[in-house]
């Protein structure tokens, strides 16, 4: 198989290529070059494995470096659910801070690649959502706790649900984060969320003439009855529901209840204010991303404002959707997203 010649990969050799044809006067003897180590670390009983990638450095530097979390669901260290989802999220937001010279780490969650389930192997319907913050939170000291890390430049990267997580992370650990990148992040309660997508996916469908008025409405005010029944622990009523919607209400009264009910219990405006006073934040959302609007990351917005989070504050990135893609880059951060994300990075 062909190997990708990445950034990193590319601005290595490039420094190779000049430390061998310098003069002696020129050489940079102490010069470490980028890198990549696997690195293992128990969260829970668990044995959580992950990547941790140096950029080329001078021997015995201190680095800046970025903790990073993926979205939803079961997503890897690389931002991948296999085989169906592969956009390499984190992989590619790795790449681009290593050109930054930023250490990066980012780790296999619960449920994904070589950690797998873990302690929860024979008890998945225990895995609650503190437990993947608890995990991110032993990550961030085995990232704190690397040689070639500054521990008092340390900054927390978060994509989609990986955001909130970050945020909860800002006011606990220690030491705290110099900075957060929330991109495209989970700004509301997870039901309330979910209930937004499914009110735009069900409006669409009666554009395209699939609903009558009469139907939209009904099937909005069992999906809203429906998050109601959750939120207060009784058996949701799915008549009327359409099929696909009845069937994601029943998966979350089933194994994976007591992760929705916990993830839906944190609001992120509040969890804003237990931030230190002058964190740097980054705050994106794309114009394209359907699955979290750039009005429900209002609330949050005016949170950090009031919880006095240093900037650049939320930045909006026209026709980037939730991938952080754009029509002319279907397939890797569109260049917005980049500059963001580099103009966080160069602090």
């Amino acid at each position: 198989m062909k190997r990708k010649l990445t950034f990193t990969h590319l601005a290595a050799a490039v420094l190779s290529l000049a430390a061998a044809t310098a003069t002696p006067a020129e050489a940079a003897p102490g010069l470490v070059p980028a890198a990549d180590r696997e690195v293992v670390f128990t969260a829970d009983g668990t044995a959580t494995y992950g990547t941790l990638h140096v950029p080329a450095h001078r021997a015995g530097q201190r680095l800046h470096a970025a903790l990073l979390l993926p979205g939803s669901g079961p997503t890897d260290r690389d931002g991948n659910q296999p085989p169906h989802a592969t956009p390499n999220t984190l992989a590619q937001v790795a790449e681009a801070l290593g050109t930054d010279r930023v250490a990066t780490l980012r780790f296999d969650k619960y449920g994904t690649g070589k950690t797998g389930l873990g302690a929860y192997r024979d008890h998945p319907e225990a895995l609650d959502y503190p437990a993947f913050v608890r995990q991110a939170g032993a990550a961030y000291e085995v990232l704190r706790d690397q040689p070639e890390t500054d521990p008092h430049a340390l900054t927390v990267v978060g994509h989609s649900e990986g955001a909130m997580t970050a945020l909860l992370l800002g006011g606990t650990v220690h030491p705290r984060p110099a900075g957060l990148a929330l991109l495209q992040p989970q700004a509301i309660r997870l039901l309330d969320l979910v209930a937004r997508q499914l009110h735009a996916q069900i409006a669409e469908a009666a554009r395209q003439g699939r609903f009558t008025p009469e139907q939209q409405r009904a099937v909005d005010a069992a999906t809203d009855a429906a998050v109601i029944a959750l939120r207060e622990h009784r058996p949701v009523d799915t008549t009327g529901l359409p099929v696909a919607v009845a069937q994601l209400f029943a998966a979350f009264q089933g194994a994976s209840s007591r992760f929705v009910d916990s993830d839906d219990a944190v609001y992120p405006p509040e969890t804003a204010t237990t931030l230190r006073p002058g964190t740097r934040v980054l705050l994106t959302c794309g114009t394209n991303d359907v699955q979290v609007p750039c009005a429900t990351t209002d609330a949050l917005t005016t949170a950090l404002r009031r919880a006095h989070a240093g900037g650049p504050g939320r930045v909006v990135l026209p026709g980037v959707d939730h991938l952080l893609h754009d029509a002319g880059h279907p397939d890797t951060p569109a260049p917005s997203a980049l500059a963001a994300l580099h103009r966080f990075a160069a602090r």
